[in-house]
């Protein structure tokens, strides 16, 4: 199982793009997300990669960071999702987007990839929603990664960007509401709600805004 990978862009294609490590390329599906924020050719770039094998193909699929290749995990474990369906959701929503749908229960935020019907952005909230406070909570840097299998790393390479402050404040906040005895499922709604609302909002201040919407109505 590739885990990681590391190396120079070679090529950049609208769906992919092939990664040089030591004269070995690698061809890596990624969301339009994704690979908008990937550098150019030329350049180094470090991805968590997902094998996918099946009896008739063998397919890498890179991500920035470690929530994003956890809900590509989750969601095309759902019936009727691949991983074409989930990278379209992913690049429609990124990882975080992802999260809030899912604990909203949001399909509507979720039919809006392409190729994704309203039958199939139901199953995935249903399914997946006590999965949300997980991924919420998870890190992403490269630099946790420690006990991931990896490509051989070429010297000199950049790491890839760590997950956005927002990320590291859901996921505290997150962590906090559970701290104080709120049911994860309850918990990640309000905190994807007051995120938000709040999108550059500080750890203490999404506290308080999911409090408030978790406080008795009446």
């Amino acid at each position: 199982m590739i885990g990681k990978i590391t190396g120079r862009i070679d090529h950049r294609a609208p769906d992919h793009v092939l990664i040089d490590v030591r004269g070995v390329g690698y061809l890596v599906y990624c969301s339009e997300r994704t690979l908008a924020a990937l550098p150019g050719v030329g350049e180094a770039v470090a991805l968590y990669t997902d094998l996918l094998v099946r009896e008739d193909v063998m397919q890498l699929f890179g991500f920035q960071t470690l929530a994003e290749k956890e809900w590509h995990r989750l969601l095309t474990s759902v019936q009727g999702v691949g991983a074409k369906a989930s990278l379209a959701i992913l690049g429609t929503l990124g990882p975080d987007g992802v999260s809030r749908a899912i604990a909203l229960g949001d399909w509507n935020a979720v039919k809006a990839a392409k190729g994704v019907g309203p039958k199939i952005a139901q199953r995935v909230v249903l399914d997946l929603k006590d999965k949300a406070p997980g991924v919420m909570a998870m890190g992403g840097s490269l630099a946790q990664a420690q006990g991931t299998q990896e490509v051989e790393v070429i010297e000199t390479v950049a790491p890839a960007p760590v997950a956005a402050p927002t990320s590291n404040a859901q996921a505290d906040a997150l962590s906090a509401l559970g701290n104080l005895g709120y049911a994860p499922g309850d918990a990640a709604g309000a905190v994807a709600q007051a995120a938000g609302e709040m999108p550059d909002a500080d750890t203490p201040a999404l506290i308080r805004a999911a409090l408030k919407l978790l406080a008795p109505k009446g």
